[in-house]
């Protein structure tokens, strides 16, 4: 299964290293998109060595809007994990 992981910021966003460890090891492929908030709790660079893809950090990346990311990203999960859902995420987006 192709899984989407969101992470927001939260102090509970070192815990999705342990679920993309899971997901990676049950034979899942894992994408990981990061706020910048959550960077502050989680490094990037650590989150592309466990799901073992690049780590998009912006839903709109300059770099990757000529073959409109965000799009790409959708079309490709299978699944979508929002993990943790921060207050602020949850308002914004239900």
């Amino acid at each position: 299964m192709r899984v989407l992981i969101g992470i927001t910021g939260g102090i509970a966003a070192y815990k999705t290293l342990a679920l993309i460890r899971l997901l990676t090891k049950a034979g899942h492929q894992v994408q990981v998109v990061l706020t910048e908030a959550a960077k502050a709790f989680v490094a990037p660079l650590t989150l592309q060595a466990l799901s073992g893809r690049p780590v998009r950090d912006s839903l709109f990346d300059l770099s990757q809007e000529n073959a409109m990311g965000h799009i790409e990203l959708a079309r490709w999960a299978e699944a979508v994990v929002v993990a943790p859902a921060s207050a602020d995420f949850i308002c914004e987006h239900g």
